[in-house]
């Protein structure tokens, strides 16, 4: 009995943690949007080339270090222990976060200048400020996380995001309706980060009721210091991917397009343009993260048993969903990207390099989920060691492409970058699990339905855009194109796979909404049976 309400706390816990997940990264990327189409492109070049500093302390804040605090307070023996434990993280990671912050404060003119714009020195250091918050944040969430009281630290995340979200795009219309410079909206945006972060701490310590005084016991220093590095840069380096992947750009592609001779202010909006494309990555692999990500805790769960069915059915249904998904929304994103890129970001420009870069959904949604699965089965190391591989060959691919293709060769160093690190990890994951992750007629079927959708919504979108709405204003009718074509695709991509039956009506059942799809699975082949 035990087990199982251990069991289905775990799952609750999971569960509210994934909800609290999935709105934070609507935020994080939904307001990407009107921030864009009130700063344009030379304002959204600004708030990109600086986020990433900023965007990897949060993450590895909230995500890496938490987890980290949250193992090492799980195994204490003694409440003296957890005390003396707690106390070691908080001073531990108040130094470290004093550094970061003296470094980044102190430098910040150097690293603009290692960018090609010393203007985005202040940006730099009114971000560097958020650091200081993470000693309280990573401890608080990791004792919450320690507890299985997974409420308050949802709730933090999700306040912490839309209080973020609010400051951002009510204080950059503000500014522009000062008068301020874009520098000065973007140096804004950098303080709405700050004040969210520190608005997750105080929500996370209205609901903390213990103190870190009191008598703690003798423990060692070092091991735990070790414990907590090593820890946090595992955990949250899969996370960290997309926000060092943007670091690479911040560094290579401005200066690469003012070394290939191009002007200032052309190549300040060119790369702000290329940027749209982190938004639209983010919204696309939500779906494939949602429903692979809740399979994860069931591995883990059935990983852990020597009897029943053991975790290889749900580890090839991680594989599936993740794939099928994953490639769904890279392929449907590709045939709709001018029409979705005129009516979220006003103009067409750039569609081509966003149709490129948005195939990284695909490769994301693979290395996302085998990332969790391998880590939860304490296989950390060579996965870590592979999104830094992976890494280096974006800086490479970056400096060999950008000269020669501009904003372009960026997208596709993004996707070389992320297809070694996802090919690297299925070989290992062969290696761990040497199982069949799916048959030749899944990949079949899959790359069916995909020919079949585009040989649909390609004919809608000619008629929509020649006849039926070529009267409306263009940024209009590019939206009811766009979204219309989305749910036509989605429509035939789902058809063709529950009547090819790759996925099981099993299968479904465990996945979010799964009943229903199901349900329709079976309608669909009732004249089979």
């Amino acid at each position: 009995m035990s087990s199982d309400w251990n069991m289905k706390t775990f799952m609750k816990g999971a569960s509210i943690l994934a909800l609290s997940a999935i709105i934070i990264r609507v935020l994080g990327a939904v307001y990407r949007v009107p921030f864009q189409n009130l700063v344009g492109d030379k304002g959204f070049y600004i708030y990109q080339q600086v986020y990433p500093f900023i965007g990897i302390f949060i993450v590895w804040t909230s995500y890496g270090f938490a987890v980290a605090v949250s193992k090492l307070l799980a195994g204490s023996k003694s409440p003296a222990e957890e005390k003396a434990r707690m106390r070691i993280a908080f001073f531990y990671l108040a130094i470290l976060s004093l550094s970061f912050f003296i470094l980044l404060t102190v430098f910040a003119p150097f690293f603009a200048q290692m960018m090609g714009d010393a203007d985005l020195a202040p940006l730099l250091q009114a971000g560097a400020y958020i650091v200081l918050i993470m000693p309280a944040l990573a401890v608080l969430k990791g004792s919450f996380q320690a507890e299985g009281r997974m409420v308050p630290v949802a709730v933090s995340g999700v306040g912490e995001q839309a209080l973020r979200v609010a400051i951002i795009l009510i204080g950059t219309w503000i500014a522009l309706r000062t008068g301020a410079s874009l520098y000065a909206t973007g140096e804004i945006a950098m303080w709405g980060a700050v004040v969210g972060q520190a608005a997750g701490v105080v929500i996370l310590a209205l609901y903390f009721r213990r103190a870190l005084q009191g008598p703690a016991a003798r423990v060692e220093i070092w091991p735990i210091i070790k414990e907590l590095t090593i820890v946090s840069f595992s955990v949250s380096a899969s996370s960290l991917l997309l926000l060092l992947f943007q670091l690479v750009d911040s560094f290579t592609v401005y200066n690469g397009l003012m070394a290939s001779g191009m002007a200032e202010e052309s190549a300040m909006a060119l790369k702000g343009v290329y940027d749209r494309g982190h938004p639209l990555v983010q919204m696309g692999i939500l779906i494939a993260i949602t429903l692979a990500l809740a399979i994860v805790p069931l591995i883990a769960h059935h990983a852990s048993k020597r009897g029943g069915r053991g975790a290889a059915p749900f580890i090839r249904l991680t594989f599936r969903t993740a794939l099928l998904f994953g490639w769904a929304a890279a392929a449907g994103l590709a045939l709709v990207m001018p029409y979705v890129n005129e009516m979220l970001f006003e103009t067409r420009n750039g569609s081509l390099t966003l149709t490129i870069f948005s195939f990284q959904i695909f490769w994301l949604s693979l290395v996302l989920p085998l990332t969790a699965v391998l880590q939860g089965d304490g296989k950390v190391k060579i996965p870590t060691l592979l999104l830094g591989g992976g890494l280096i060959v974006k800086i490479i691919a970056n400096q060999l492409l950008v000269p020669v293709l501009d904003v372009t060769g960026a997208a596709l160093a993004g996707n070389i970058g992320l297809a070694v690190i996802a090919l690297g990890l299925l070989f290992y994951f062969k290696k761990v699990w040497p199982i069949g992750l799916a048959p030749a007629r899944f990949y079949g079927w899959t790359i069916t339905a995909t020919v079949l959708m585009a040989g649909v919504v390609f004919p809608w979108m000619i008629m929509a855009d020649g006849v039926l709405f070529d009267q409306l204003p263009s940024r209009i009718g590019s939206a009811l194109i766009a979204l219309s074509s989305v749910v036509i695709g989605a429509v035939v991509f789902l058809v063709v796979v529950m009547k090819s039956r790759i996925m099981a009506e099993k299968d479904w059942y465990l996945l979010p909404f799964g009943k229903r799809l199901a349900g329709v699975q079976l309608r669909l082949n009732k004249s089979r049976r």
